[in-house]
């Protein structure tokens, strides 16, 4: 951004902030269907409610197994691009850089380890 730009910009966040509008703190960012904005857990009014856990199993490329992953939101596979696993894990060792088939659109995406 240019010198002039980036001035007005501060200068902006900072009367928002003197205001009250905005503010700065911990916090986790959440999305609001309903207001099209990003809104903070201290604006947010929890309600508990009852779900499901999903088990998606996606078999690896080369057709020897595959690898299952719980879910409460199934929904979100569409976008997977990886599965995860914990290296220190010896139950996963052999999964890490297997290529899976994601199911439901039939693409291959990879597993790769996470460090926790």
């Amino acid at each position: 951004m240019d010198p002039g730009c980036s001035q007005a910009v501060r200068e902006t966040f900072v009367r928002l902030y003197h205001d009250g509008l905005i503010y700065r703190g911990d916090y986790i960012v959440n999305w609001c269907p309903r207001c099209h904005t990003a809104i903070s857990d201290l604006e947010v009014e929890f309600e508990e409610e009852a779900g499901a856990l999903w088990d998606i199993r996606y078999p690896y490329v080369d057709g020897k197994g595959e690898i299952v992953v719980a879910t409460t939101r199934p929904e979100t596979m569409l976008g997977d691009t990886a599965v995860a696993v914990n290296p220190k894990d010896k139950r996963y060792q052999d999964v890490i850089g297997k290529k899976v088939i994601l199911p439901l659109v039939n693409r291959e995406i990879r597993s790769s380890a996470m460090i926790m």
